[in-house]
């Protein structure tokens, strides 16, 4: 919902907050990297601006989106009468963690007056760490941010942090005030409606768990785990680069190893179905170049070196 809510205050802004009223008319065009969640596909398509209007810019070969390519998309749609008002970059892809350069993204929206969002869903996480703030760099820029911690910071579902620059930007987008819901207080100015910062008119307490969660491991707890688990990532990654049969095919940035036989996608399908079945350790995939590869992501809070061990052991063994 973030990505949608960031999505729908750019279409406003672009059009003088006016399609809210009177419809989005096929001229506005979102930009992202091929490599982004689908939910910014989703997006598109809730707030009307469709799937023909999200433009998919290419990434390099670290699966990272090309400035260079975005600043050409963006200049081609002005030149046929588009109106270019959104780019979500990626921090951390969910494919192979690839990090977007937000430094030159960001220049290039600040030069179009285009809004600028970062998805960070996964990797944000790892900005609690001095040493990874790196991923970071740029996004001071941004109109709005978004991490999950429910997927690194060890909060249970759902839980989605989403930052934006100007909050008034999201009000006059998603702001709304029947009669039965006037009262002194919504009408003083002097209190905060979250209902005008998202798509629900209602919403669950989720930054109470949240809040547990930092209270009960602090800065320094959460910053051990964090560091632990890149630290596994990158002794997995050595291991199987010491393993002929093998390929990493994306660098590890932080905690997730994208790896596959180099026998081909069919051997690789069959390594994961057979590692999944075995019900001892479950992966996931992804397509990266048209390659199948298998995903190995370290984020749970009780994983050690042991578990690490004994999931190479049994990986070596099914592979053909």
């Amino acid at each position: 919902s973030a990505s949608l809510c960031a999505l729908l205050a750019a279409r406003e802004r672009a059009t003088g907050y006016a399609s809210n009223d009177r419809g989005c008319d096929g001229q506005l065009v979102a930009y992202t990297s091929t490599q982004a969640h689908s939910s910014l596909a989703k997006a598109a398509m809730i707030a009307g601006i469709g799937r023909d209007n999200l433009r998919l810019i290419d990434v390099d070969t670290d699966y990272a989106m090309r400035p260079d390519i975005l600043a050409q998309r963006i200049e081609a749609d002005r030149s046929i009468g588009l109106t270019p008002f959104f780019v979500c970059a990626t921090v951390g892809s969910t494919s192979s963690t690839a990090i977007d350069p937000l430094p030159e993204i960001a220049a290039i929206c600040r030069r179009e007056n285009i809004w600028l969002h970062v998805d960070a869903a996964m990797a944000g996480t790892a900005a609690l760490c001095p040493e990874f703030r790196f991923i970071q760099e740029g996004v001071d820029a941004a109109d709005s941010y978004s991490f999950n911690p429910h997927k690194w910071m060890f909060t249970n579902f759902d839980c989605n942090c989403f930052f934006v620059a100007d909050r008034n930007a999201l009000i006059r987008t998603l702001s709304i005030l029947p009669e039965y819901l006037r009262n002194k207080a919504t009408s003083s100015g002097a209190v905060i409606d979250y209902r005008d910062w998202q798509v629900p008119l209602g919403r669950r307490f989720r930054a109470l768990k949240l809040w547990f969660v930092i209270r009960h491991y602090g800065v320094e707890g959460l910053r051990y785990h964090i560091r632990r688990h890149v630290e596994l990532a990158r002794e997995f990654a050595r291991w199987m680069g010491e393993d002929d049969r093998f390929e990493i095919v994306a660098p590890t940035p932080l905690n997730l190893v994208c790896f596959r036989l180099r026998a081909g996608d069919d051997a690789s399908r069959t390594l994961l179905e057979q590692l999944n079945l075995s019900g001892h350790l479950y992966l996931t995939h992804t397509q990266l170049d048209g390659r199948y590869v298998l995903r190995f992501c370290i984020a749970q809070t009780h994983t050690e070196l042991h578990h690490v061990q004994e999931a190479w052991r049994r990986i070596q063994q099914a592979a053909v």
